[in-house]
């Protein structure tokens, strides 16, 4: 019932941070291990200021955003 619970909030989280726009980190490293093993992995703090700066600045400081 516990291994249940848990998933089950590893997909709410993963499903709120693709809701508002935050790509996921795990998935990132994941990626950069398998496709670019030589490359530098950056931490999750780099990895989330740059979202966020692509997000945000993309288009010259407007937002980015559906609505």
């Amino acid at each position: 019932m516990l291994k249940k619970m848990a998933g089950i909030f590893s997909h709410r989280k993963q499903f709120l941070n693709l809701l508002v726009g935050v790509p996921c980190y795990e998935t990132y490293v994941a990626h950069m291990s398998s496709k670019h093993p030589g490359e530098p992995v950056k931490t999750r703090k780099e990895f989330f200021c740059e979202a966020q700066e692509e997000r945000y600045n993309a288009k010259g400081g407007k937002v980015s955003r559906c609505c």
